[in-house]
């Protein structure tokens, strides 16, 4: 039987990652990503309306929980400069060292925690553009929240405008609050430590990485508990999404091969036997029998007539029409 693959072969093997092409595709995003916070400043008088919105609901639901934490962290410097590296530097750490860790210890997992990773912060772009909102440390100071990044500015490389670095605060939306993607990005890298860590140590950090991160986000005013609590919405869409999105981008490189062949040949990973197996009109890669253009064999023979020699004189079993089954041939004369 002429030997096949099964449908999903030629994507199976498109799929398999190398650095060269996941780098860009990674640098890609995240340039759209800085992009997008940067056109999506919005209005100001807008920005401050959503701003003092959000914090009348959270009043109304007594879950402004950033008030106490912001006195606290400006009140107590050995608790607000740590944070203050933490929401400076972490957020632009970790997640990439888990990427580049996922790809080399765990990459069976990688390409949907990428795609996981990448869903949600576009998903969260779309909230910059449709909602621009002023994070706590922006509205006036009679809302009683003090910038702990300019308070602490001395301490690190960040200026009082913003976590850039000084300078560069110009160069960033500040009304990008909502919803909040260090908190997304936090639990995402959580999951990822719980999954795929592997010891009790990395699973307690998978817990204490986000849970600490929201803390922080509310003590320094950059953003309010409902920022938070958006930031795991967008990510738990962005979850359900991703088998769609995989799903998409496996038709998208399938339909590239059919219609460029060279594509699968040179596709990183790809067999040129399984892309040529799988095109219209391929032959088999196995051993061909070897018959005779005009003779013909049972199955089993490689030779014509080789039963006839395959047993001893008077050894031969009794073939009679009588015993053998319908279509079965006869015995040898």
């Amino acid at each position: 039987m002429p030997h096949t693959e099964s449908p999903g072969t030629v994507a199976a093997s498109l799929t398999r990652l190398r650095w060269w092409t996941e780098l860009p595709l990674i640098l890609l995003v995240y340039g759209c990503y800085t992009a997008g916070r940067l056109l999506a400043r919005g209005d100001v008088s807008s920005a401050v309306d959503h701003g003092l919105a959000i914090l009348r609901i959270e009043k109304f639901l007594y879950i402004n929980a950033e008030h106490p934490l912001n006195r606290l962290f400006t009140h107590q410097a050995w608790l607000g400069v740590p944070a203050d590296f933490w929401y400076a530097s972490l957020h632009y750490v970790v997640t990439p060292v888990l990427l580049v860790w996922l790809f080399r210890s765990r990459v069976g997992h990688y390409r949907a925690a990428r795609t996981w990773l990448m869903t949600s912060t576009f998903i969260g772009l779309i909230g910059f553009t449709l909602l621009p909102t002023c994070p706590p440390r922006l509205l006036s100071a009679s809302h009683g929240f003090v910038d702990t990044m300019a308070q602490y500015s001395s301490y690190g490389w960040w200026g009082g405008e913003a976590s850039a670095p000084r300078g560069m605060g110009g160069m960033t939306n500040q009304y990008a609050a909502m919803p909040s993607l260090h908190v997304g990005w936090a639990l995402w890298c959580g999951v990822m430590l719980w999954r795929h860590g592997g010891t009790r140590s990395a699973k307690v950090a998978g817990v204490v990485y986000p849970l600490v991160t929201t803390i922080v986000v509310m003590g320094t005013a950059n953003h309010y508990f409902l920022d938070a609590v958006a930031g795991v919405a967008v990510m738990g869409v962005g979850l359900l999404l991703t088998p769609l999105v995989l799903r998409a981008t496996d038709r998208v490189q399938a339909r590239l091969a059919v219609r460029f062949p060279a594509l699968a040949k040179s596709a990183p990973g790809a067999s040129p036997t399984r892309a040529s197996a799988a095109s219209p009109g391929a032959t088999s890669d196995a051993p061909a029998s070897i018959v005779s253009g005009e003779c013909k064999t049972s199955p089993g023979e490689r030779l014509p007539r080789q039963r006839e020699t395959g047993f001893a004189s008077g050894a031969e079993p009794d073939a009679a029409p009588t015993d053998a089954g319908d279509g079965a041939p006869a015995a040898a004369r």
